[in-house]
């Protein structure tokens, strides 16, 4: 199967009070994890990749590339998103190269500048079909090359929102509401009321960045309260990572290809089997 756009996927999971699992990828083994996982739970699901898993790839192409071979024998459509991206011309390179989505982050930018950088993204996006996704408020946390800091994190303004979705033609919105990028320093404590008053203000799914520890009850009543698209990046390189050692302090371990990576490759997706499922859960 090719890849699809994001647009309708998110749609149709609004449309059954769902949310897609978007979920950071770099290689081959990781993508196939996804694909075989979204397969296994006959769900839909989300590649995604910033500018450091990019480039750790190769550029923007070798990702379409790992996606498009990972996705072929896919029964479940696979959506390939490129995140965080601030560049005008990064972006236009995605969207050259087959990304099916993409996000332009100028959340750090003034409201005016964030309408006039995402609607110019907008315009050339939309042109080829792909699906774009925009932020307002700024949620903490260390995210690719983006980083942060507690006192400059604030969350979605509702009537902005209203405004934002309007002037720029967005078909996804990333809401702070709590959540943070990466390990959380403190207890994650998700604003519903003010997802609610977003959601309410606003016709288009809406996206939780941060996914990585976030309780299954916090994550169901933002899917409720419309969140659409959940991304986790953080939790599947812990994944990767431990099982990796894991694997290799084992008594009598001997290296090989498939005795060194294909155990990380599993943990991964009873991982990604598992976050498709709670995200995909009535």
């Amino acid at each position: 199967m090719d890849l699809s756009y994001m647009k309708p996927l998110l749609e149709q999971a609004a449309a059954e009070g769902k949310a897609l699992g978007s979920f950071t990828v770099w290689a081959l083994d990781v993508c196939q994890a996804v694909v075989e996982a979204a397969n296994l739970c006959k769900r839909p699901a989300i590649l995604m990749a910033g500018k450091i898993e990019a480039r750790y790839a190769g550029g923007v192409k070798n990702i379409v590339r790992l996606a498009k071979l990972a996705a072929e024998n896919s029964d479940m459509p696979i959506a390939l998103h490129l995140d965080h991206a601030e560049e005008y011309g990064f972006i236009r390179e995605a969207v050259d190269s087959g990304f099916t989505s993409v996000m332009i982050d100028a959340s750090a930018k003034s409201f005016s500048e964030n309408v006039e950088r995402t609607g110019a993204v907008v315009e050339y996006a939309h042109r080829a079909g792909v699906t774009v996704e925009a932020e307002l408020g700024r949620i903490g946390g260390v995210e690719g090359n983006i980083d942060v800091r507690d006192e400059d994190a604030f969350q979605t303004d509702p009537d902005e929102a209203r405004q934002f979705v309007e002037k720029t033609g967005i078909d996804a919105l990333a809401v702070g509401i709590g959540s943070v990028h990466g390990v959380y320093p403190f207890p994650p404590n998700l604003n519903i009321p003010r997802l609610k008053n977003i959601r309410n203000a606003t016709a288009i799914p809406l996206v939780l960045h941060g996914g990585t520890g976030i309780p299954v009850e916090q994550i169901r009543a933002s899917i409720k309260n419309g969140i659409s698209k959940i991304n986790v990046c953080t939790e599947l390189l812990i994944t990767y990572g431990q099982s990796m050692t894991k694997t290799q302090s084992a008594g009598g371990f001997r290296y090989s290809v498939p005795n060194l990576f294909a155990p990380s490759k599993q943990a991964l997706k009873e991982l990604f089997c598992m976050r498709i499922g709670q995200f995909g859960r009535e």
